[in-house]
């Protein structure tokens, strides 16, 4: 029996879509993310095992808030397309039985042919792209974002929809060459609906001390506004104006 190694399950999510929204945590991460504040969703083969059928049972007593706010399921992670053939299933089954709205928050760190299948049930991809200079991008994450790139362009070619996030790290991600260069690629791509800028937060750093891992961003500050209004201005991304604000 099909089973999907799960981090965590929040029943009343309000920012991963549209609506409220019942979000699952799947466990495992390719990319290291210096800022992560769930690094201990990276290994692939911890986390409690559990069944669509156990995730469906989790899912149903709250249908009435999904559907009466427009919401639905939102599978995240670590990255969920790392246990796509699970997270199909799921999405396969939550839309034969309840027709239920579903988002998948990606890195977009996997090959849109292998899991076109679990596109094909997605009604709406979050797709975080982490920075779009390649170079920058690794030291980052420490991959290439070449592969992220390619499901922007796949997703915008087969006419799906996205939200394109960007977490923002001052001395990160504040170059104006940087901000201007993302700007003008988001607008190559159709499909886009909606693009935030996440401020970078220090909420994780425990987690990493937890787990005995030297902190990256040590002493790194979040964002002020003016800094994220810079931002949205230099990118200059305006087909959702109310996406704009910072």
């Amino acid at each position: 029996m099909l089973k999907g190694h799960i981090h965590s399950i929040e029943t009343f999510g309000t920012v991963d879509g549209p609506g409220i929204r019942f979000v699952l945590f799947m466990q495992g991460c390719l990319l290291k993310c210096q800022y992560c504040h769930n690094p201990d969703t990276w290994g692939l083969h911890e986390g409690r095992e559990m069944t669509v059928e156990d995730v469906l049972a989790e899912i149903e007593p709250y249908l009435n808030y999904y559907r009466s706010s427009g919401g639905g399921l939102t599978v995240s992670g670590g990255e969920p397309t790392l246990q796509y053939p699970f997270v199909t299933e799921l999405f396969k089954e939550v839309k034969r039985r309840w027709n239920l709205h579903t988002t998948l928050d990606s890195n977009g760190y996997n090959e849109p042919e292998k899991i076109a299948e679990l596109l094909e049930y997605t009604d709406l991809v979050l797709l975080d792209l982490k920075h779009i200079n390649d170079e920058k991008h690794i030291k980052l994450t420490g991959k290439s974002n070449e592969r992220t790139l390619k499901m922007a362009r796949w997703l915008s070619d087969h006419h799906r929809k996205m939200w394109i996030r960007h977490v923002y790290v001052p001395g990160i991600h504040d170059s104006e060459e940087d901000l201007v260069a993302l700007g003008q690629y988001i607008r190559t791509l159709d499909g886009v609906e909606k693009f935030e800028i996440l401020p970078y937060h220090q909420m994780g750093v425990y987690k990493w001390k937890e787990l005995g891992m030297a902190y990256p961003l040590e002493g790194v500050p979040s964002p002020s506004e003016e800094e994220v209004a810079r931002a949205y201005r230099l990118i200059g991304e305006t087909r959702d104006t109310t996406s704009l604000q910072p």
